[in-house]
């Protein structure tokens, strides 16, 4: 029998269980989560947060990390500015970044989603309005999701990992994981 986890990201924390990176030590895996022999499935990078899966099962790792399979991964992204048509209809048909184009995404604006407090905040500022997305993804490139909303004109201030594939984040707070059956 497998073992699969989902486990709330917190913002700052690196999707990995050591960190060779830097001589400051920097919050990893290893400080919330102690089940031998997991592995994530797929990385969010450090000032991202939200859901990210880890199991014991290579086959079931490869299927939800390799964009071969194509599994949905979706985000919602608080925006800087307020993202027109156009720009959504961009992100819908694919954007072209610097390695190449994105596939199509589906992006809709939403109103601002009950998330949890992140620390640090995000920077407010009050001559710059902000606005929500939902946006879902068949593909994992590095920083995709912040590529592409810039390359339409909208940075990410903050971006949160809702789902993967049939596998929702629901109600796990921050620094929280649970295993499934």
């Amino acid at each position: 029998m497998s073992c699969l986890i989902l486990f709330n990201k917190p913002y700052g924390v690196l999707s990995q269980f050591t960190d060779r990176g830097t001589p400051e030590a920097r919050a990893t895996l290893s400080d919330y989560i102690d089940v031998p022999g997991v592995y994530p499935a797929g990385r969010l990078d450090r000032d991202s947060e939200g859901l990210l899966i880890l199991t014991d099962d290579g086959a079931l790792q490869a299927r939800i990390s390799s964009p071969k399979h194509k599994m949905p991964k979706t985000y919602l992204a608080q925006v800087e500015g307020e993202p027109d048509e156009a720009a959504l209809a961009a992100l819908r048909r694919g954007v072209m970044l610097n390695d190449g184009p994105t596939r199509p995404a589906t992006v809709c604006l939403i109103d601002p989603p009950k998330l949890w407090d992140r620390d640090p905040p995000v920077r407010y500022r009050k001559s710059v309005p902000d606005s929500w997305l939902e946006l879902t993804i068949t593909e994992g490139r590095n920083r995709q999701v912040r590529r592409m909303t810039a390359a339409v004109g909208y940075p990410t201030l903050r971006l949160v990992r809702w789902r993967i594939g049939g596998w929702e984040i629901g109600d796990l707070a921050p620094g929280t994981w649970r295993e499934i059956a």
